[in-house]
């Protein structure tokens, strides 16, 4: 059994095909039937759906994206819902089932870079070492997805997930990640700790949609307690069953766990000891200035004797000057992340100056 969600392929095909346009809204119907025939097309009626054939499906949404942008307005394309036939099976309930609103047609050729990178699988990390407190030896590095375009170019997270999370992607795209991050660790010869970075919501059921990350990692002859996964903290998670279950699958494949950006997101001090991270990285905005600011060095105290009275490590993530940096030792810390010792770098850092 295979993990459909996660591994789905989107895009069109240079092939014939029916094009199905459906709506619950008899007024759009009408007005798409009304548009498909401005553009000389013949319109066909089937179980008050209709649809219109085309020798060259991509080729009829290329041509046609300004007029269809200029026709109908983003609430109708996306309520109005598309199914591309490409054999002659005939109408069925999957015509419905199956459907995807217009606007996420547009999207494939707006979001072109987007799809490219996916289809192609066209994904690197970056590295940014995590530092150890008590010897301020390199510990590990995080691993920080990065798109690769057809020029060489780079697609951030940013970019990458707001495309992904318009396009309904986010499954196939944080699979991907997690399958690069070990594939680059690899190449790099890295023998240190790795974090990695997941949504939980992305994943609906960890026995099939982690199984390939899992493969990967011991395809690649990892040790299991070298790879860190990070839950990010502020991807709500209403479901918090489902997110354990989650965790204790990473945990009883011999996987560590790291809540991050703890202090940003919506965590409390119940979650950390419901979750028992066995790190949690405190955001940067409890970092930044920490030295000045008197309430900042409270939240953190706090957090960090809650770490420790429940044998949880504790990584300052952020850290940008000399004075956070003494702040954060003089309170407590295990490890140390930011650009005060390096900005991620394609290349990992093999040791820290200093």
């Amino acid at each position: 059994m295979a993990c459909n969600k996660c591994n789905q392929k989107f895009g069109f095909e240079n092939l014939p095909s029916k094009i199905y346009f459906i709506s619950e809204y008899d007024e759009l119907m009408s007005k798409s039937r009304i548009f498909l025939m401005k553009l000389g097309l013949d319109v066909y009626k089937v179980h008050d759906l209709h649809y219109i054939k085309t020798e060259n499906t991509k080729e009829f949404f290329y041509s046609n994206i300004d007029a269809i942008k200029s026709n109908f307005n983003l609430l109708e394309t996306e309520d109005i819902k598309l199914f591309i036939e490409y054999e002659d099976v005939g109408f069925s309930y999957k015509t419905v089932l199956n459907s995807k609103p217009m606007q996420r047609f547009l999207n494939l050729i707006d979001d072109k870079d987007f799809f490219d990178v996916i289809n192609n699988q066209s994904l690197t990390s970056h590295f940014q070492p995590i530092i150890e407190s008590k010897n301020n030896s390199i510990y590990g590095y995080e691993c920080l997805i990065r798109g690769v375009n057809p020029d060489g170019s780079l697609m951030y997270p940013d970019v990458l997930f707001k495309k992904s999370t318009r396009n309904d992607m986010n499954f196939n795209l944080d699979r991907l990640c997690r399958e690069s991050a070990l594939k680059t660790a690899a190449t790099k010869k890295i023998d240190k700790k790795i974090f990695i970075n997941f949504i939980p919501t992305t994943i609906y059921d960890p026995e099939f949609c982690l199984r390939s990350t899992v493969k990967w990692a011991k395809q690649l002859e990892f040790d299991p307690s070298n790879i860190i996964f990070e839950v990010v903290e502020t991807e709500q998670v209403r479901d918090q069953k489902h997110l354990k279950t989650i965790l204790e699958y990473y945990r009883n494949e011999g996987f560590k766990i790291a809540l991050d950006d703890v202090g940003e997101g919506y965590s409390g001090l119940n979650r950390i000891i419901d979750l028992k991270p066995d790190i949690i990285k405190i955001d940067r905005n409890i970092i930044k200035e920490i030295d000045t600011n008197e309430l900042k060095q409270s939240v953190y105290k706090a957090l960090y004797n809650l770490s420790k009275e429940n044998g949880i490590e504790i990584l300052a993530e952020g850290i940008e000057t000399a004075y956070e940096l003494d702040a954060i030792k003089d309170i407590g810390v295990d490890y140390m992340q930011g650009y005060y010792f390096s900005k991620p770098m394609p290349e990992p850092i093999r040791k820290i100056k200093g």
